[in-house]
């Protein structure tokens, strides 16, 4: 009667052991999920320097479009009004020569053009902040 009792017991640890195997391969252990975590971690080193790169970039170059539709604006105004070589027009000069009668600003921060004489190029205040992507006309 041993016999039957013994095989009783393997039939019950065999199935418990089953059962704990079974709950072991449900959950991700430490190790993995460190894993993952340090390669999340790599991909996004690697990722946010060119996404801010590229931001700043796409910023300058919105910025020198600006600075150019304000100095073909600029210019409209000259020959519609005749003005001098040197002559400096205001904001409210050349606003309604833009596109929406509203003077652009930096995209890279919000700062105002500066104007400045006629056969001079506007400039950007933010021109020497942004060392990889200059806000300067060519």
């Amino acid at each position: 009667m041993e016999l039957p009792s013994r095989v009783g017991l393997i039939k019950n640890n065999n199935q418990q052991e089953k059962r704990m195997s079974k709950s072991k391969k449900l959950g991700f252990t430490l190790v993995e999920i460190m894993i993952v975590v340090a390669i999340i971690g790599i991909l996004a080193a690697i990722a946010i320097p060119a996404f801010t790169r590229a931001r700043n970039t796409s910023r300058a170059n919105a910025c020198i479009n600006n600075m150019r539709l304000i100095d073909a604006a600029k210019e409209q105004w000259a020959l519609a009004t005749g003005a001098a070589d040197l002559a400096v027009p205001a904001d409210a000069d050349v606003a309604p020569y833009i596109k929406g009668g509203v003077m652009p600003v930096c995209p890279a921060g919000g700062a105002v053009y500066t104007i400045n004489a006629l056969g001079t190029d506007p400039t950007c205040p933010n021109a020497a902040l942004v060392a990889d992507a200059p806000h300067v006309l060519p």
